[in-house]
């Protein structure tokens, strides 16, 4: 069935050129059934729905309607075949069906078919004749024309007369099918008998049932005249312009009579056959000069037959015919007539998409009436022939809203006529916007910069992103994006407004732990679905004076340390260096050291920068032997922030004046500090050596005193002891100050007979 289809299709195709023809009455109801386009076209309804097939009417007014389920063309509005054709047969509407994917177009035309609703009306209903009684029997008379607007059969068919003794009618038909009639004289007529003879003339037309019109002839016998006008010419052949403006001169008849007096004066006269004809020319009824009463028009009307009419004073009468050929000018533009708009497009649209159909329409004939149209401009657009004067506006590339977001597309027809002339149509196409630009951040890594300790909710800055599409496709949200698992949880640090990507810290920063981080910034477009991008986001924090200098080592909260100084120490010998760091950065952490206060103040020095100790002269005899210096540490940071180091100095003439000092120095809580490595070595070995003896010494005390009370308990039984508690022996030393930990403790049991000797062996030989 797909490929009967196809096969019907592809002939209906090839046949656009041969338009399909169907015929209604006119005046049929709306509604109306006129043909199935589905079945002529090898269509089924669902395929005409889903190509979205349409009538495209060839005018501006849509008469007919296609049914896209049933394939049903009816009748949308009544139609007059009279008001469309007037006597032009056959009557034509003509249309298109155009359907899409592909894009096809089948021409078809629609023939009126006449009904008889037109009656035959005469314009004069009196019409009075002026007839010799010498007129012989046989002579014709030419009547003024019935109106029918009808054609065809409905038109007018034939004339009559009510009963009369002296005339008869006669129906004629002129070149274009016209009738009219002739009045012809049957007796003769006698003046004296009857002045004036009365009948009615009755026109029929051929429709079912019949109408007809009706006029009342009025014959005047005339008292004889024996010399009829006679026209130099029956037929008069003449060409006018259409562009020939009101008064132009169209030809002059002329005719003489024999007869002289009145009767050989000449009147003459327009027989009024046609309404049209009596209200486009007039006659001049001296001299016959024929004229125009308004502009011809060819598109109209392009030939007019005038019957012209010759009276003499006497009353008798001849005719003539005149022609009149209008020939064309080219003073009709062409037409532009849409017939669909598409005034809203997608900027996605493919190419090739249909934007609008038109027809282009030309009044005039000939090469006046060739018409060629085309595109103003460089626009993505071009025009497509769909049949003859059919065209369709079309997408030529693919669109982009935010390049232009609207198009004046001018479609120019022009004529092959001399001068040619032209017209030009506007069609207005607006595009649509789709999603497809991603929000754009004006820098690709933005840096701020917040001070240290700043208050949480501090604005930092703002990110701006920008969208170059439309509604919400461009409506820009801010969002940060999550860190990776294991990093730094920059994204506690800080928040990004969505709307207006303020950039705001969420608590205080520590320049000492945090010094910069960063974090990744998204923005994204309100679209479906939603486009994005990403920046950098760059937090310095700004470095505050709120940490003091740390000194190293010992640590400022150590007891005063000690230094040698032999007394032989020349000036500039160095004595110590004070060591200090400071967490911030910046002139914050510049440091600078100066002597506070000393035991000699002339003795000694600090460098500014280095922080190195040294004597600022030779050292003397005079000098004490202990001298205690306190230095100053400080930043430069506002306001500035200190930290001092507390310096024991000895001056000493050997190590062992040194030793001993260091040793018996009450100020001295704890081991010395010395400044040589190798003394410092000497005092740990000799500390532990003696530490060692102690413990041993110990151990043999403890192993011969639990040997000694198992003895001496083996001997006395039962021994009546006295016990002393641990506290007793605090004030000789056994468990206060020693050199052994406080961990061991000597229980005893002694009896009272023991001696004091034995108290004594436990002692320790302490010097």
């Amino acid at each position: 069935r797909r490929a009967v289809a196809l096969i019907l299709l592809l002939c209906v195709s090839g046949m656009r050129a041969e338009p399909a023809r169907y015929s209604v009455p006119e005046e049929a109801e709306r509604g109306s059934f006129v043909a199935n386009i589905a079945k002529d076209l090898g269509l089924t309804g669902e395929e005409l729905l889903a190509r979205q097939a349409r009538v495209v009417p060839e005018g501006e007014k849509q008469y007919l309607q296609l049914n896209q389920h049933t394939g049903d063309l009816v009748v949308r509005e009544q139609m007059d075949r009279e008001e469309l054709c007037g006597q032009s047969e056959p009557c034509l509407v003509r249309f298109e069906v155009l359907l899409e994917s592909p894009l096809q177009s089948f021409r078809a035309e629609v023939r009126l078919t006449d009904i008889n609703d037109h009656a035959p009306v005469f314009l004069n209903k009196e019409i009075v004749l002026k007839i010799s009684e010498s007129t012989r029997p046989g002579t014709r008379f030419l009547l003024e024309s019935a109106h029918d607007p009808d054609v065809g059969n409905n038109s007018l068919q034939h004339y009559s007369i009510s009963s009369d003794e002296y005339f008869l009618v006669y129906t004629r038909r002129r070149s274009d099918g016209r009738r009219y009639a002739e009045l012809v004289l049957d007796r003769a007529l006698d003046r004296e008998q009857k002045a004036e003879v009365d009948f009615s003339i009755t026109a029929v037309d051929g429709g079912t049932p019949p109408r007809s019109g009706t006029a009342l002839i009025r014959v005047v016998v005339l008292d004889i005249n024996d010399n009829i006008p006679v026209f130099t010419r029956s037929l008069y052949k003449v060409s006018v312009m259409e562009n020939g403006s009101q008064d132009t001169v169209v030809v002059v008849v002329s005719a003489s009579d024999l007869d002289s007096g009145t009767n050989g004066e000449i009147v003459y006269s327009i027989v009024q056959n046609s309404e049209e004809n009596f209200e486009t020319f007039k006659i001049n009824p001296e001299t016959g000069q024929i004229r125009l009463k308004k502009p011809l028009d060819y598109e109209e009307t392009k030939t007019y037959e005038i019957d012209v009419q010759a009276s003499d004073g006497g009353g008798l009468s001849t005719h003539c015919k005149v022609e009149v050929q209008v020939k064309d000018v080219n003073d009709n533009a062409p037409e532009v007539i849409i017939t669909s708009l598409t005034s809203t497009l997608s900027e996605a649209a493919p190419p090739n998409t249909v934007v609008a159909l038109f027809n282009v329409r030309d009044r005039d004939s000939g090469d006046n009436g060739r018409t060629t149209c085309e595109l103003t401009g460089e626009q993505p657009f071009r025009i497509t022939l769909l049949a003859a004067d059919a065209y369709a506006l079309v997408t030529s590339e693919t669109l982009d809203r935010e390049q232009v977001e609207e198009y004046n597309v001018t479609v120019r027809a022009r004529d092959e006529g001399s001068p040619t002339l032209s017209v030009s149509k506007t069609l207005s196409v607006r595009l649509l916007d789709v999603n497809d630009n991603a929000p754009t951040f004006t820098q690709a890594i933005y840096t701020m910069v917040v001070s240290e300790n700043e208050p949480a909710g501090r604005s930092l800055g703002h990110l701006s992103a920008t969208d170059p599409d439309a509604g919400e496709n461009a409506r820009v949200r801010y969002a940060l994006v999550p860190p990776p698992t294991g990093t730094l949880a920059a994204a506690s640090f800080v928040s990004v407004d969505a709307e207006s990507g303020t950039v705001r810290s969420l608590r205080p920063l520590d320049y000492e732990k945090v010094p910069a981080f960063e974090v990744t910034v998204r923005a994204a477009d309100g679209g479906s679905p939603p486009l994005s991008a990403q920046a950098v986001l760059r937090v310095v924090v700004r470095d505050e004076n709120d940490t003091a200098p740390v000194l190293l080592p010992p640590p400022p909260d150590s007891s005063a340390a000690g230094e040698l100084v032999p007394r032989w120490a020349p000036s500039g010998y160095l004595v110590a260096k004070v060591v200090a760091v400071d967490a911030d950065a910046g002139q914050n952490a510049w440091l600078s050291y100066e002597l506070a206060k000393a035991t000699e103040p002339g003795l000694f020095r600090v460098g500014l920068h280095s922080g190195e100790v040294r004597t600022a002269r030779a050292v003397t005899e005079r000098d004490a032997a202990r001298q205690r210096l306190i230095v100053l540490v400080r930043d430069r940071g506002q306001p500035p922030r200190s930290a001092t180091a507390t310096l024991a100095v000895a001056l000493v003439d050997d190590f062992s004046d040194a030793f001993h000092q260091l040793v018996h120095d009450p100020a001295s809580g704890e081991q010395p500090q010395v400044a040589e490595e190798e003394m410092l070595t000497t005092y740990l070995i000799a500390s532990l050596c003696c530490v060692s003896s102690l413990f041993l010494l110990s151990v043999l005390v403890l192993t011969a005193n639990t040997l000694c009370k198992a003895r001496i308990r083996a001997e006395l039984s039962p021994p009546s002891p006295s016990c002393y508690a641990d506290g007793a022996f605090a004030s000789d030393g056994v468990g206060g100050t020693g050199t052994l930990s406080p961990a061991y403790r000597y229980e005893m049991c002694l009896t009272s007979g023991s001696g004091r000797s034995e108290f004594r062996f436990l002692r320790p030989a302490l010097p």
